[in-house]
C-alpha cells in the first residue's frame, strides 16, 4: 500500500501541484497577454495605414509630375515666372510653386508677387539656390527615375538669394539668422503598450529607444537631393513648421527644376478618406487618427473623438515624406480591455479551479477505488481461505463416520442413524456452500437465470423452515415460525426464494452464539405499498455497529478470520440480497429489542410492479 500511494504521489499529485502553480502564475500576466495581443493587432492596423498615407503622398508626387509635364505641353515661353500662378489655378495641393535652374538660379516665384511667396523664398531661397545645407528628409523610394542625360550638379555658391536682390536690401536679413531648422528631438507621441513595455522589464523590448523618433535628418544641399532624379519630395523644419517640397525634372525642360510647397492642410481631405478602409469590427472599437508634428490630430475616423491625442494606444510614424506624423490608434472604450482582462482571468481562474477540483476528486477516488481493490483483494483471499476451511470440515466428518460406517466399528442401531444424519447434514452443508460460490459466479457473470411463475410465499417459508428445523433442533436450538394460513401471492423462482431463506437461517445458525434461539415470521405490509415481509429472528452475536451496509458487500464478514470460529465464505447475505433484488424486492437488516439480529425478505404481492428496493 506504501509503495502504490508513493507511485501515485510522484505520478500524480505532484506533476498536477505543479501544472496548478504554473497555471497560477499565468492568471498574473494574462491582463498583459491580452493588451500585448491586441497591440499587435492594432499595430498591424497603424503599420498599414501609415504604408497607405505613404502610398497618398508618392501618388501626389506622381500627380504633380503629371501636372508640370501638361504644364509644359501648353507653356509659352513665361512658364517659369508664371509657373506659381499656373500651378496654384491647376493643382490644389500646391501651396507655392517653384522653378530653379540646374546651375541655382531661383527663377520662381517672385517675391514681390504675394505674401505667402516672401515667406516661402525667405526660408527655402538659399537652400533651393545651393547657397546653404539644410537637415532634410529626403522622400524618394520608387519615385526617383534617372534622366536619359546627364546633368551637373553646382556646388553651393555665394550668390544672391534670387535674381535682382541686393543682399543689403535693409528689408532682407540673410536667411540663416532668421529661419533655423529645428528638428524635434524626441518624439512627442509615447504610445501605452511602449510605455508599458518600458516598463516592464520581462518583455521583449525592440531595439531601439522608444522615446526617439526614428527618423534622423540628412544635412545636404538642394542640389545634392535633386541629384539625377526624375523627381520626388523633401521635408524639413523652419522654426518649427514642417515644409514639404515636391520636385520634378521634364526632358522638355532639362535645365528647370520644378516644384511646389505642399499645402498640408489641403491635404487632410485625402488622408481622411484612408478610413474608409477600416474594417467594421475594428471601427467600432478604435478611433485612427494622423496626428501632425505637434500631436494635433488632422484627421480622424470618428469625427468628433477626443483623447489625450500623445498617449494613443499604439502609434506608428508615416515616415520620411511627413516626418513626425503618425498614425495613432485609440481604444474608444479603454475599460473594455480591462474588463475583458479581468473577464478572461476570471474565466481562466474558474476553469483552473475547476481542474484543480477535478484533479482533487479524481484523486480521491482513485485512491478510494485503491483502498476498495486493496481490501477486496484481502476479502478475496480470506474467502478462498475460509472456503477451503467449510470445505475441508464437513468432507472430513462425512469420510470419517462413513469409514466407521463401512468398516461395520458401529453395531449399535442408534448410532447408526445418528452418523447417517450427521453425513446427510453435512452433505447439505456442502452442497449449500457449493451452490453459494456457484450462483455467485454466475451472477457475477449475469448469467443467472430464474424461472418466474406464481406462487405462494408462505407456503415457499413452510416448507423451507420444516426442511431445516430436524437440523437445527438437533443442534439444540428453539425453533419458532409464524406463517399465516392464508396464502400470499407473488411471482418468483421458488428455488432461489427458498436458497434465500436457507441463508438467512444458516446465517442465524453461524452467529447464534450461546443463546440458540431463532424465529421465522411472515407478515404483510402497506407501508408505502402492499408488500409481504419475512422476517428471521436471533438471539445472536448482532451486527457491530457501523457494518450494518457493509455485510451485504461480497466477502466480507462483520466477525472475520478463521480464528474466529465461525464458519463462513461472506457469500450468503450478498446472494440473498441479489436474488431479492432480482424480484422487485430487498433483504434488510435490523437490530433486534432484547439483542440478537432481524434480517428482512420483502417482495411485492402480485399485481405491485414497484421495486421496493433502494435506487
Amino acid at each position: 500500500m506504501k509503495r502504490v500511494a508513493l507511485l501515485f504521489v510522484l505520478a500524480v499529485l505532484v506533476p498536477s501541484v505543479v501544472l496548478a502553480w504554473l497555471a497560477g502564475n499565468s492568471l498574473r500576466d494574462q491582463h498583459y497577454i491580452l493588451e500585448r495581443q491586441q497591440s499587435l493587432l492594432y499595430q498591424e492596423v497603424a503599420d498599414g495605414f501609415a504604408k497607405e498615407a505613404q502610398t497618398v503622398l508618392d501618388e501626389e508626387v506622381r500627380g504633380f509630375g503629371l501636372e508640370v509635364e501638361a504644364m509644359l505641353l501648353a507653356a509659352t515661353n513665361n512658364l517659369p515666372h508664371d509657373f506659381d500662378e499656373v500651378l496654384r489655378s491647376r493643382w490644389p495641393l500646391a501651396e507655392v510653386g517653384f522653378v530653379v535652374s540646374t546651375n541655382g538660379v531661383l527663377l520662381a516665384p517672385q517675391a514681390t508677387k504675394r505674401a505667402a511667396t516672401s515667406v516661402f523664398l525667405a526660408a527655402n531661397g538659399r537652400f533651393l539656390a545651393n547657397q546653404e545645407v539644410a537637415e532634410v528628409y529626403l522622400n524618394v523610394g520608387n519615385l526617383g527615375q534617372v534622366l536619359n542625360q546627364s546633368l551637373p550638379q553646382p556646388p553651393i555658391q555665394n550668390t544672391a538669394l534670387w535674381p535682382n536682390e541686393s543682399p543689403a536690401d535693409p528689408g532682407q536679413v540673410p536667411a540663416q539668422q532668421r529661419y533655423r531648422s529645428k528638428v524635434p528631438a524626441t518624439r512627442n507621441v509615447i504610445p501605452q503598450q511602449q510605455q508599458a513595455a518600458l516598463l516592464n522589464t520581462t518583455a521583449e523590448l525592440p531595439q531601439f529607444d522608444y522615446n526617439r523618433s526614428r527618423l534622423n535628418p540628412e544635412a545636404t544641399g538642394f542640389a545634392q537631393v535633386v541629384g539625377e532624379t526624375a523627381q520626388g519630395s523633401l521635408a524639413r523644419f523652419v522654426d518649427n513648421r514642417l515644409t514639404v517640397l515636391f520636385w520634378h525634372r521634364s526632358p522638355r525642360a532639362a535645365d528647370n527644376i520644378f516644384g511646389a510647397q505642399l499645402a498640408l492642410d489641403r491635404l487632410q481631405a485625402d488622408l481622411r478618406e484612408l478610413f474608409r478602409e477600416l474594417k467594421p469590427e475594428l471601427r467600432s472599437e478604435v478611433c485612427v487618427a494622423v496626428l501632425d508634428d505637434t500631436a494635433k490630430p488632422v484627421a480622424l475616423s470618428h469625427a468628433g473623438f477626443t483623447a489625450n491625442w500623445k498617449r494613443p494606444f499604439v502609434a506608428t510614424e508615416i515616415g520620411e515624406a511627413l516626418p513626425h506624423w503618425e498614425i495613432a490608434v485609440y481604444l474608444l472604450d479603454p475599460g473594455k480591455l480591462n474588463q475583458a482582462a479581468r473577464t478572461l482571468k476570471l474565466t481562466l481562474g474558474l476553469l483552473i479551479t475547476l481542474l484543480l477540483i477535478a484533479m482533487v476528486v479524481g484523486s480521491w477516488l482513485i485512491v478510494s477505488d485503491l483502498r476498495r481493490q486493496l481490501a477486496l483483494a484481502r476479502q478475496k483471499t480470506d474467502f478462498v481461505s475460509n472456503v477451503s476451511h467449510e470445505l475441508k470440515t464437513p468432507l472430513t466428518s462425512i469420510r470419517m463416520f462413513a469409514e466407521l460406517l463401512a468398516e461395520g466399528r458401529v453395531a449399535d442401531g442408534e448410532k447408526q442413524r445418528s452418523y447417517l444424519h450427521i453425513i446427510t447434514a453435512e452433505a447439505a452443508r456442502l452442497t449449500r456452500l457449493i451452490n453459494n460460490v456457484l450462483d455467485f459466479a454466475r451472477l457475477e457473470r449475469g448469467e443467472k437465470k430464474y424461472q418466474f411463475q406464481p406462487c405462494d410465499l408462505a407456503e415457499v417459508v413452510r416448507d423451507t423452515a420444516e426442511t431445516l428445523r430436524p437440523h437445527l433442533e438437533q443442534s439444540g436450538f428453539t425453533f419458532e415460525s409464524d406463517l399465516p394460513t392464508e396464502p400470499c401471492p407473488i411471482t418468483g423462482d421458488r428455488d432461489a426464494l427458498a436458497q434465500v431463506l436457507v441463508n438467512l437461517l444458516s446465517n442465524a445458525e453461524k452467529y447464534a452464539g450461546d443463546q440458540k434461539e431463532i424465529r421465522v415470521e411472515l407478515r404483510r405490509r402497506t407501508d408505502p405499498l402492499p408488500f409481504v415481509e419475512v422476517n428471521v429472528l436471533d438471539r445472536g452475536l448482532g451486527v457491530p455497529r457501523g457494518c450494518e451496509a457493509k455485510i451485504f458487500e461480497q466477502f466480507y464478514r462483520a466477525h472475520d478470520a478463521l480464528n474466529s470460529g465461525i464458519q463462513g465464505s461472506g457469500l450468503g447475505l450478498t446472494l440473498a440480497r441479489q436474488i431479492a433484488r432480482a424480484h422487485g424486492g430487498d433483504v434488510a437488516y435490523e437490530p433486534r429489542e432484547g439483542g440478537g439480529s432481524c434480517f428482512s425478505l420483502r417482495l411485492p404481492l402480485v399485481g405491485q410492479a414497484s421495486r421496493l428496493s433502494p435506487s
